[in-house]
């Protein structure tokens, strides 16, 4: 890594941070890279992460991961994180959390794309120069700048005033199959599988072990996602998913979904930044 200081271009880049290492923190990494932004994804291990092959997620550990040409690279400490902005080619993953990324460089996004459903949100409006918050329990200029809606028949609306509906425990239909798809954690324990996702599996198949209990496939498929291998899990997470679809199944593409909640998220972006004031000596570019 090159000891020189950012050139002027890199230094008037702007800095987006996402919460987030799941699938639709990754697709609003996407489209921020595409628009010219420097960005790092904040993991956080509440939920964990599923649908792997659609997220940046594994670049944590090491593994090489591209998504729509757009590679990630792990980046431990503040210093070494703060020597790869302007100069990371795609995105920026990292175990820091938001406090730790605050005393690095002023931040001119913030997403919140953790899908924390049921967690009591923080204000983020003082943390960044636009804040946007995916899902439920977040309210537009209490919380937040702008929220978005994330609940499959609204997915992608903005809420420019007042909350994000309540979570209702009802997740998208995937073929035929709502949130029986879904294999979940009975109690707190340590995740253990050597499936991959992508792989066919059939009814009683055994996924993997949860503290040491066979976690089996409600049904034939293809394994859209699955936690990774060791991860320490709360009781009720996720711990994979079956795509019954047969050969219209997916493990690797954005959905319909994911697609317009990220898409969402950077309308409100730049409704956010039409209604701000153009700070001296430094442009604000729209997001077209």
């Amino acid at each position: 890594m090159s000891n020189q200081p950012p050139d002027r271009r890199s230094r008037l880049r702007r800095f987006a941070v996402v919460l987030g290492t799941n699938e639709i923190a990754s697709a609003v990494a996407v489209l921020l890279h595409r628009r010219g932004y420097d960005i790092v994804l904040s993991h956080d291990p509440s939920p964990p992460v599923i649908r792997r092959k659609m997220a940046f997620h594994d670049a944590l550990f090491g593994d090489a991961v591209t998504i729509e040409g757009i590679a990630a690279e792990r980046t431990e400490g503040s210093l070494a994180l703060r020597g790869r902005l302007g100069h990371a080619p795609g995105v920026i993953v990292t175990d820091l959390g938001l406090l730790d990324l605050i005393a690095i460089r002023s931040i001119d996004v913030l997403i919140d794309a953790r899908m924390q459903k049921y967690v009591v949100k923080p204000d983020l409006r003082w943390l960044a120069r636009s804040t946007i918050g995916l899902g439920p329990g977040f309210i537009s200029g209490d919380n937040c700048d702008i929220a978005v809606e994330t609940r499959p028949a609204k997915a992608g609306h903005i809420v420019e005033q007042g909350a994000t509906d309540e979570p209702d425990g009802t997740p998208a239909p995937l073929g035929d199959a709502l949130s029986e798809r879904f294999g979940r954690a009975e109690s707190n324990g340590r995740w253990h599988t050597a499936i991959d996702i992508g792989t066919r599996v059939y009814k009683g198949f055994v996924v993997g072990h949860l503290g040491g209990v066979a976690v089996a496939a409600p049904f034939d498929g293809l394994l859209r996602g699955v936690v990774r291998d060791g991860t320490e899990v709360p009781a009720g997470a996720k711990l994979f998913e079956i795509d019954p679809r047969g050969r219209l199944a997916n493990a690797t593409e954005f959905d319909p979904r994911i697609t317009a909640i990220a898409d969402g998220a950077i309308r409100a972006l730049a409704r956010r930044e039409t209604s701000l004031p153009v700070q001296v000596g430094r442009a604000i570019h729209l997001v077209k």
